[in-house]
């Protein structure tokens, strides 16, 4: 079984929806998962006991007030009831192939992640009204997942990560993950063809520092330097392995090549500036 973890926003306007929805969806898995949202921001309590979830108020916060990611990986990974452990953004929806998913990891290390498909949300959802579920999933999947970079939620063995002190909900953080896992030589496993995982659309105005757009600012820099720069940071693009309806295989072609020159200086270094090219580029 597995334990499921996630930082929420407040709950407020239409990410009060998004976030019940999420946390509703988590629910409905079976067998039951153990479900923690850590934080003191508004409506986390009431929703916590309302929905009778765990709820771990204090939280470590930098100067701006914005959780810190090192310290809610090192609690989760201690109180967690469950070995395999789920950290999952506060809009995404999981259905219940993620639980099937996870038996067909045999391997004690990994870090597993994939796509998300993208939903317009506007109220709630009633995940126990199946042909309405069924249709918003079937609208949602008509288009193709979003790009290898947008990565939404991890799953990793107990013990298994040892997080600098990233700002959540800020840029850097996975993508330094990914890396980090591939340099220890830990498999790290695309499993979009397996798990069908749904990201409720929103702005980012919950941040003084994103209205629409990514979130940038100083927290953001800051994930960027706790990295060690752009060089240090990985995608789903670099995965070494796929879940597939048969298990873990090689990814193939263009994808093989890529994940067999992630960590290649030369490569990282080009991938780099790239990546300060664009980003200049977006602000």
């Amino acid at each position: 079984m597995l334990t499921i973890f996630t930082i929420p926003k407040p709950f407020n306007g239409l990410i009060n929806i998004i976030q019940r929805n999420a946390i509703t969806s988590w629910l409905k898995l079976k067998p039951a998962c153990e479900i923690i949202l850590f934080g003191d921001e508004y409506g986390i309590e009431e929703i916590s006991q309302e929905l009778k979830v765990s709820h771990v108020k204090l939280v470590m916060k930098n100067d701006l007030g914005t959780p810190i990611l090192g310290d809610v990986f090192h609690t989760v990974q201690r109180i967690a009831s469950y070995d395999t452990i789920v950290y999952a953004n506060s809009d995404i929806i999981f259905t219940q192939d993620l639980m099937q998913a996870i038996k067909k990891i045999k391997i004690q290390s990994f870090l597993l992640c994939g796509q998300r498909w993208d939903l317009d949300v506007q109220e709630e959802i009633d995940f126990d009204n199946e042909p309405f579920l069924n249709n918003v999933i079937e609208q949602a999947k008509g288009s193709k997942p979003l790009n290898l970079a947008a990565m939404d939620y991890f799953i990793f063995p107990r013990n298994s990560i040892k997080m600098p002190a990233f700002t959540v909900g800020r840029p850097g953080w996975d993508s330094w993950l990914v890396y980090h896992m591939r340099a220890k030589k830990i498999p790290v496993i695309d499993a979009t063809q397996e798990i069908t995982v749904f990201h409720q659309n929103h702005d980012y105005s919950h941040s003084k520092y994103g209205e629409h757009k990514r979130v940038g600012g100083p927290e953001w820099k800051s994930n960027i330097s706790l990295a060690g720069g752009f060089s240090n940071m990985c995608t789903l693009r670099d995965a070494d392995w796929l879940l597939t309806k048969d298990g873990l295989k090689r990814p193939k072609y263009v994808r093989r090549i890529y994940s067999c020159i992630s960590l290649f200086y030369p490569w990282r270094m080009l991938l780099a500036a790239k990546r300060i090219l664009m980003n200049k580029l977006d602000m």
